[in-house]
């Protein structure tokens, strides 16, 4: 209340004036005659607390009331002036000096308008204080007590019969708190509060504003320092007359706790259902009548698989039942339409590989009660199964159980025969591992005898379908006759995917075809990554050099620096291909060749139209492509790009060849080629690499330029597409 307190604490002027209101010097009484004679006028009470009326003379009013007053002036008019009547009210109040002392935040001497109470008084001084009373309030006048205020009376119930109003020259004063005693927890005021010398818990229960509906009063623990200073804890009753009857000591705490948060006479649904929650559970419950309906799960439960966790009272053990909701509702009220207790749990789960986190909380349950060397009942189930995992081991599980909860076999298993591996423990000395052979196609058909009864940690392996992998598919791009995805079988070469796709146009250009396979892209991204760690690793050192060198030294090395960083820019620009050098043509040519390669997912093939020109990039005047003409060297095409630059490399131009491969300028009119072939053909890409022997070099440069522009060669060749 008094913690936004004003720092002023003005009235309203336009309020009306009680009749009670006791006047005093500098009061203003505003007087106004009608009938004979009229006239108003402003009265103001003099310091001999006189009030000079007009034709009635001085007639002394303090420490009268307003309605006194009002009643003697309208009687002396109707007396003395025949035909002449008095309306009497009250103009601007006087002003009134006070004081506030005691425990309140900022005692001292306040000027407060005549109509104030003790109340705004208290708002003007910030209020009282965490050590003061708010029971026992003083009012004093002329060195006596005249009244007393509590402010619960205010606070509590809206009572302001005993805030009185202020004198000039009151005291309030605010002794110290008294007795105190607190309460806390489930009550709808928790606070210390001051109460009486012989206050009894009702009364603080009842300041308290009495138990929260949630609240335990038959489990409230009282606090208390008895006579020989021990700090001790006594049981309270607040539902009994005896425990409201205790008597409080100073200090005493009283905490009510909540009731437990133990649903009874319910049940819970949980997971991937409609509409989860709890409901009231009634004697020969089963699970159908909890569910009303498959259609209560939501798309893609798993509906042969539903949990239910149980607890045993009073131990709180837990037990674990599964039920089949589908044999349920095909035969109710049966041995599969499990019949429900009170604070069952069920659990629907999704068909999906993660059951969640419920399913690890039962586990967890389960695992901790085992106690005394005793085997958790847990079983695993791992292999080609809709959910691999673990699962609680329920009184007569089986492996058909088992494979049940796994959320059934899916498309790759083999469902002729499984594996169970258990372990035992032989005379508590050692563990022995026992592999069981299952006929599974044998236990999932139903036939009598053949199902295994589990254990604790058993886990049941569901093979793999042999030679069974999940559908590949290329892509073929280009100048085929029907260009798209194809779906391939395990070992189909190159060929036999082109002759599936109508073979090669009349248009194509074998000798350029691009070849792209996954893991390849993915090692070129390391091996990326990998040189451009080490380059920067590099050009900082070089930084560092070259800030301990020359002049000549630092210039030298600035250049260096800003290649290196071009260059690095690009490294980390350059977007793997993955490319893979093959001859197209021999392939088709000669099936059982090395050239027909084996076809993986994700493969691709890129043929692109015929092409009859030769491109120049790298460090040429103007890098472009150019019309290939037969006899046309090298040199020739370097030219027709304006030559080479200041940058360029003369020793190391290479070309690449249409198909992917490279044939490297060794001087004097030699070439290297795994062919043997020498001239430029259309589609070849002449490659003018930066001369990095010019300038302070990395050692990492070449290898990045070659990468960059090799890179650039195949993306080339697929964007001409």
């Amino acid at each position: 209340m008094f913690r936004e307190a004003p720092t002023t604490f003005a009235l309203a002027t336009d309020i009306p004036v009680p009749p009670d209101y006791t006047l005093g010097p500098g009061d203003t009484v505003v007087l106004a005659l009608f009938g004979k004679r009229t006239g108003s006028y402003s009265l103001v009470v003099d310091r001999e607390g006189r009030l000079n009326v007009p034709d009635v003379g001085p007639l002394h009013v303090a420490g009268m009331s307003f309605s006194q007053v009002r009643s003697e002036i309208e009687r002396l008019f109707s007396e003395q002036m025949i035909g002449v009547r008095a309306s009497v009210s009250m103009g601007p109040l006087r002003s009134i000096r006070v004081f506030v002392l005691g425990d309140v935040a900022r005692p001292g001497s306040y000027i407060v308008s005549g109509l104030s109470t003790v109340t705004h008084a208290l708002f003007l001084s910030g209020g009282v204080s965490d050590v003061g009373s708010l029971r026992r309030i003083e009012l004093k006048r002329g060195g006596a007590t005249v009244g007393r205020l509590d402010l619960y009376d205010l606070l509590l119930r809206g009572d302001t019969s005993n805030d009185r109003q202020l004198q000039s020259g009151d005291v309030i004063f605010v002794p110290p708190v008294g007795v105190t005693a607190g309460i806390g927890g489930r009550v709808r005021r928790p606070a210390i509060y001051e109460v009486g010398p012989d206050a009894t818990v009702g009364d603080l229960l009842q300041l308290a504003g009495g138990l929260a509906p949630d609240a335990d009063g038959r489990m409230a623990k009282l606090e208390r320092i008895d006579t020989s200073g021990v700090r001790v804890v006594l049981d309270v009753d607040l539902t009994s007359a005896a425990g409201l009857a205790l008597r409080l000591s100073p200090g005493d705490v009283i905490s009510v706790p909540g009731v437990l948060v133990d649903f009874q006479r319910t049940v819970s649904l949980e997971g991937h259902v409609l509409r989860p929650g709890r409901y009231a559970w009634r004697q020969g419950m089963r699970l159908t009548d909890l569910l009303g309906s498959l259609a209560a799960l939501k798309i893609n439960a798993d509906q042969r698989y539903i949990l239910i966790r149980r607890e045993h009272l009073p131990s709180r053990r837990i037990e674990v039942i599964s039920a089949d909701a589908v044999e349920a509702f095909a035969a109710r009220g049966s041995e599969a339409d499990i019949p429900l207790q009170d604070r069952d749990r069920v659990i629907v789960f999704a068909l999906q590989s993660d059951r969640g986190s419920v399913l690890g909380e039962v586990l967890e349950e389960l695992r901790l009660q085992a106690r005394d060397n005793g085997a958790a009942p847990i079983v695993s189930v791992t292999g080609r199964v809709k959910a691999p995992g673990q699962y609680p081991l329920e009184a007569g599980m089986t492996v058909r159980d088992l494979v049940r909860a796994g959320g059934g076999l899916d498309e790759a298993a083999y469902a002729l025969t499984a594996e169970l591996t258990r372990f035992e423990v032989v005379d508590g000395e050692s563990r022995r591992t026992e592999v069981i052979d299952l006929a599974l196609a044998d236990i999932l058909a139903g036939t009598p005898g053949v199902d295994v009864p589990l254990r604790p940690y058993d886990t049941l392996v569901i093979r793999e379908t042999p030679e069974w992998s999940e559908q590949g598919s290329v892509t073929l791009h280009g100048e085929v006759r029907f260009p798209g995805t194809y779906p391939i079988r395990r070992g189909e070469k190159l060929s036999s995917v082109i002759e599936r796709a109508g073979g090669m146009t009349d248009h194509a250009f074998p000798q350029g075809a691009v070849f792209t396979r996954v893991e390849i892209q993915n090692q070129e991204r390391r091996q990326i990554e990998s040189l451009a760690a080490r380059m920067q690793n590099d050009l900082a050192l070089l930084a560092l050099q070259s800030s301990q060198g020359g002049a000549a030294s630092k210039q030298d090395a600035s250049e260096a620096l800003s290649i290196g960083q071009s260059l690095l820019a690009q490294l980390r620009a350059t977007k793997p291909v993955g490319r893979l050098v093959i001859d197209v043509k021999k392939a088709l040519a000669d099936p059982r060749s090395d050239e027909n390669i084996e076809l993986r997912d994700g493969d691709s093939l890129h043929i692109p139209p015929l092409r009859q020109y030769v491109t120049v990039i790298g460090e040429a005047q103007n890098p472009t492509s150019h019309v290939w003409r037969r006899g046309l060297t090298r040199d020739d095409y370097l030219n027709l790009s304006g030559g080479l630059t200041e940058n360029a490399d003369k020793k190391r131009i290479y070309v690449v060849r249409a198909d992917g491969s490279v044939a490297v300028h060794q001087g004097g009119g030699r070439w290297f080629r795994r062919s043997g072939d020498t001239e430029i053909q259309p589609g070849d890409t002449i490659v003018v690499p930066l001369d990095t022997d010019r300038i302070r070099p990395l050692p990492l440069w070449t290898a990045a330029t070659t990468i960059i522009y090799n890179i650039a060669v195949a993306v080339a060749a697929i964007g001409s597409l």
